[in-house]
């Protein structure tokens, strides 16, 4: 198996101190595009996006299905999550730091009670925790929790992603000044302004490699195969761990080859019956994040 080309490890002047100086939780829904963001953000020299942080709980736990205890991409042998000790001293991200020599760790956790844990920990030690709240139509979220889980019952599809939501919201509001708000179809339709701007709120300077993500190394715990899968087949990966995309989305993301694309598919999937189901429960939850693409 040849790996993507590895990026430089960025290092810093106190690292004899501790490494890390910026923790960063894409928040939100699953299914909206968090993957793809965070793989940006870990193109850049100085963070390392690790996927879902959370999931380093399940690290050497043979329980656990192996899809959700090792790195998606490397499979056992990952140079960064086969070194991670359980349980992380003094804290996740000040050791994925050590190990990558990446002083801003990126972490796509959706579940807010694990944000909040790390983020009081952070506040221990004088570490900021930024959020950036990655809002998608949630008809799309609902579309693609439907196409992945058609036994699941719609009614609960929708009324988990109204409770994620608003959960996330009340998380966010608790620190007003430490978050940002970006359109998942903006970011798609408009990637080199929407990672500007997210940059300057994390107060990172952009990197043009970062619109070419799928040319860097990533070692990401969980998160969208589909998207990995773009990453994993520009390196070159030949048998990449788990970024193999189920064949329900095959013909979507083999024709990808990186960049960006907006991820309609809900206009001419999402049943009506669902669709005026998310309507009747949650269409006044998602009228600020509804899209027309045909706009």
């Amino acid at each position: 198996m040849r790996a993507p080309p590895m990026a430089p490890i960025f290092r810093h002047p106190f690292m004899t101190e501790r490494l890390h100086r910026l923790a960063v939780a894409i928040c939100g829904a699953g299914h909206s595009g968090s993957t793809l963001l965070g793989l940006v953000l870990g193109s850049h020299s100085e963070c390392f996006y690790a996927g879902e942080a959370k999931k380093t709980l399940f690290i050497g736990n043979l329980e656990k299905p192996r899809r959700k205890r090792v790195c998606k991409i490397c499979g056992e042998g990952c140079p960064v999550w086969s070194r991670f000790t359980q349980p992380p001293e003094p804290d996740v991200y000040a050791q994925v730091a050590r190990l990558t020599g990446a002083p801003v760790i990126v972490d796509s956790t959706k579940k807010v009670d694990w944000l909040r844990a790390r983020a009081e920990e952070l506040d221990a030690v004088g570490v900021p925790h930024k959020r950036i709240f990655l809002a998608r139509d949630g008809r799309a979220v609902v579309n693609s929790r439907v196409r992945k889980y058609p036994d699941e019952d719609p009614r609960q599809v929708v009324d988990g992603w109204a409770a994620q939501i608003r959960e996330t919201q009340a998380f966010l509001d608790e620190r007003p000044d430490d978050w940002m708000l970006l359109r998942y179809e903006t970011l798609a339709t408009a990637p080199e302004a929407s990672v500007r701007e997210v940059c300057a709120f994390l107060g990172l300077s952009f990197e043009p490699e970062m619109l070419r993500y799928q040319t860097r190394e990533h070692h990401p715990l969980g998160g969208n195969t589909g998207t990995q899968s773009v990453v994993a087949r520009a390196g070159d990966v030949d048998d990449p761990a788990f970024a193999t995309v189920p064949e329900r989305s095959r013909d979507y993301y083999e024709s990808l080859r990186g960049g960006f694309r907006l991820d309609t598919r809900w206009e001419t999937e999402l049943p009506d019956a669902v669709r005026e189901l998310f309507d009747a429960r949650a269409g006044d939850l998602n009228a600020p994040f509804r899209w027309d693409s045909s706009c």
